[in-house]
């Protein structure tokens, strides 16, 4: 008898590894738009490093469209530069529809 709870928790214990194992190894649906708004903002800076980036949500348009933010801190000849891109996508098809770009300067 005490094998056979031995084995039935051994056997949990596994599965449970498994699917936790699992849940984290799944990409957040966000991460194409993401890699796509970091190739824009080095692409309008050559040579300056992206000093800090930031997933800042989404936002829900429609049925089909939804709009991702990310926040990117850049340095600009030595002065701190806030870059929030937005991208529009179309969840349906997995399409981009538009992408914003916005500067702001920090003090």
């Amino acid at each position: 008898m005490k094998k056979y709870f031995a084995s039935m928790a051994v056997l949990l214990f596994l599965l449970l590894g498994i699917q936790r194992v699992d849940i984290h190894a799944q990409r957040p649906d966000y991460e194409k738009y993401g890699r796509i708004a970091t190739a824009v903002v080095k692409e309008d800076f050559p040579g300056e490093a992206v000093q800090d980036y930031k997933y800042m949500g989404r936002k829900q348009i429609d049925d089909r469209q939804v709009l991702d933010s990310f926040q990117y801190k850049v340095s600009v000849n030595g002065k701190p530069m806030i870059m929030t891109v937005q991208v529009t996508h179309d969840l349906k098809n997995d399409r981009l529809l538009s992408l914003t770009v916005t500067e702001q300067h920090q003090q």
